[in-house]
């Protein structure tokens, strides 16, 4: 198992989890459903996305210099994300993963957390299907 903590030195500091970003955000651009929970201008968020995943894997902690604790889920409450949000995004962050190519010696340890961290962000559940109870025989 790599210690998570590591792969910011892994990669080569800052600049590779940028490109992370900057080819997330492309899938983003590819996909209404996700695209329409960004403001018009993603550069900000471009930024404290960069910030935050260099802090979480063991870099320097712009993040929080910048905006304070991560906050994930106060700060995502805002948006309705269901399960297929939910899954938009992590194939938008994965296909990024795959795209630059020293994140994939870790690979295993990004995708789970990043599809452990898009499911805690869920916030909305759709509505139950009704079920049919068939009478017994």
């Amino acid at each position: 198992m790599v210690d998570d903590q590591l792969i910011y030195a892994s990669v080569g500091g800052d600049p590779p989890f940028f490109e992370l970003v900057e080819r997330f955000y492309e899938g983003v651009e590819k996909a209404p459903e996700l695209r329409g929970l960004y403001p018009d201008d993603l550069a900000p968020g471009k930024n404290h996305l960069a910030w935050f995943l260099i802090q979480r894997f063991g870099g320097p902690s712009y993040f929080n210099e910048n905006r304070g604790a991560p906050m994930l889920r106060r700060r995502h409450a805002p948006f309705a994300i269901d399960f297929h949000v939910r899954d938009l995004w992590f194939e938008a962050m994965m296909a990024a993963v795959d795209s630059v190519s020293v994140f994939r010696p870790f690979r295993a340890v990004l995708e789970e957390y990043f599809d452990d961290a898009a499911t805690f962000l869920i916030n909305k559940l759709e509505p139950k299907q009704s079920v049919q109870v068939l009478p017994k025989l």
